[in-house]
């Protein structure tokens, strides 16, 4: 039974930075693309960041690019959600994801890409 558990979310006010972490009970977890959705009240699921098996290559949404950073450690099954400068728009329910490598697109943008996902945890950032 896969197991994807997000931690690190809270209540921050606007400029501080978080770091959210996943951990992946999957066995063969270096052959997984991983990444992280959000979704805030009232809106639909937006991809945020992905990061190849390998942990080369990654990719974000515009409007994160320069203040998140998605990293992993394979050695310990967690890919980590970095976030700096955080906005209140930034406010969401945060869900790491879980993709088996290889295949799909070379960037995973499309939730429906991913296997497997975490039960989420939700980011507050007041103004």
């Amino acid at each position: 039974q896969v197991q994807v558990v997000e931690s690190g979310g809270g209540l921050v006010q606007a400029g501080d930075s978080l770091r959210l972490s996943c951990a992946a009970s999957i066995r063969t977890f270096s052959r997984y693309d991983m990444g992280w959705f959000r979704q805030a009240p009232g809106k639909e699921r937006e991809f945020v960041a992905t990061i190849k098996w390998s942990g080369i290559s990654t990719y974000y949404r515009n409007s994160v690019k320069g203040r998140f950073t998605i990293t992993r450690d394979n050695a310990n099954n967690t890919v980590y959600l970095q976030m700096n400068t955080l906005k209140p728009e930034d406010t969401a329910v945060y869900y790491c994801v879980a993709a088996a490598a290889p295949g799909g697109s070379l960037f995973r943008v499309d939730s429906s890409e991913y296997e497997y996902w975490g039960q989420g945890t939700q980011v507050t950032v007041s103004s």
